[in-house]
């Protein structure tokens, strides 16, 4: 038997902030060779991937997880109780950095994959494993990658587990079903610069991308959906620094974040923020450019077998009816849902990015238990 909270604390160990793999990828890598996966290193750019399959490519059956193993900076090491990357444990917790996000939910699968593969490995399908080391930073060449090369390899997975911390609470009170998109808009309004006394020989920037703002923030994007909770858009911050009293400056921006629902799209949004700046365009003479990001669209896994078997299995191990929800920020299941059907299941949530991060060591052992389980069900 694989004990899960000895892999998290060796895991904690290894000191992986984000791009780095501190041994982390090196250590899960030679484990599940040992248990007879087939293991590939899929690196891109400098940021550490990794690639796992038990049993034969391309199965029609082919579960699969995701997880990432690089963690923030813990910040300055005098603040914490234990040392961020010391692993210790006392009193049935594990401490440091990464302990909740999320080191523990990696090893529980892992732990639980090698005890599959070796006790009761079922005649037909495929385990598969992802594992980053660039969740937490730009994510640009970390999840993407893998998929990237799984589909030069034509490789598979028919259905993923993320192993994110989803539980506000309690162990087992909430699993992800889908998560809302987020994009950032920067915005500049270019007017003509002038005399604070002359205004009407200049165009005020600042004037005009105030009521732009204002149109964009004076009614609710929308009610919400079936599945998720209304559409935000907040402003952020606004610059102008002009350090003179009596000028009018020439420029001014702004920085709108969206956290928006399957009701729009990037692009419908996009289109939105430009058609209420060319109302103001147009009454002012002020011209606006909008610079675009978006780190995800939005998606949902609709209810049906897959989300089932594993709500089933939390209900079963932890005694809870988990709640299915989108809510929280952006994971790389943003990433996965374009791959296959795909939930999250994980930790209680609190404490993540905190100094003094910890995990009580029996739920580690509880989440192994649900991830064995579901791939017995998954894989029977």
């Amino acid at each position: 038997m694989t004990n899960a909270a000895d892999l998290t604390a060796s895991l904690i160990r290894c000191p992986s902030v984000t791009p780095e793999e501190g041994g982390a990828l090196t250590l899960l890598g030679g484990m599940l060779e040992g248990a007879g996966f087939e293991v590939h290193r899929c690196d891109r750019n400098g940021v550490p991937n990794l690639f796992a399959r038990w049993g034969a490519k391309g199965a029609e059956r082919s579960l699969g997880f995701n997880g990432h193993t690089d963690v923030v900076p813990p910040g300055h090491p005098s603040s914490w109780t234990h040392p961020p990357f010391s692993g210790h444990r006392d009193a049935g917790l594990i401490w440091g950095r990464g302990a909740t996000d999320m080191k523990s939910g990696v090893a529980a699968w892992v732990s639980a994959a090698c005890d599959f593969v070796r006790e009761a490995p079922p005649a037909e399908g495929a385990l598969i494993v992802t594992i980053t080391g660039d969740e937490e930073g730009p994510a640009a060449d970390g999840t993407r990658a893998i998929l990237d090369w799984m589909a030069g390899q034509g490789e598979r997975m028919s259905a993923c587990v993320v192993g994110e911390p989803t539980c506000p609470e309690r162990f087992g009170d909430m699993m992800k079903i889908g998560r809302r998109g987020s994009t950032t808009f920067e915005i500049e309004a270019r007017g003509k610069q002038g005399h604070a006394a002359y205004p009407d020989r200049a165009r005020n920037p600042v004037h005009a991308l105030i009521r732009l703002l204002a149109d964009l923030t004076a009614a609710p994007l929308d009610e919400g959906t079936a599945h998720f909770e209304p559409s935000g858009l907040q402003v952020v911050t606004v610059d102008v620094g002009n350090p003179a009293a009596n000028v009018i400056p020439e420029t001014a921006r702004a920085t709108v974040n969206i956290r928006f629902n399957d009701a729009h799209t990037s692009a419908s949004l996009r289109a939105r923020l430009e058609a209420a700046a060319a109302e103001v365009e147009a009454a002012t003479g002020v011209s606006f450019t909008l610079a675009q990001r978006t780190s995800g669209e939005s998606f949902v896994t609709e209810p049906g077998p897959f989300v089932d078997l594993v709500r089933e299995t939390v209900r079963e191990v932890s005694g809870i009816e988990p709640v299915l929800s989108t809510s929280g920020g952006t994971s790389d299941a943003r990433f996965i849902h374009e791959h296959c059907p795909v939930v999250e299941f994980g930790l209680v949530g609190r404490g993540m990015h905190e100094v003094d991060e910890r995990v009580p060591e029996a739920e580690i052992e509880a989440l192994k238990q649900v991830y064995l389980r579901i791939m017995q069900r998954y894989l029977a």
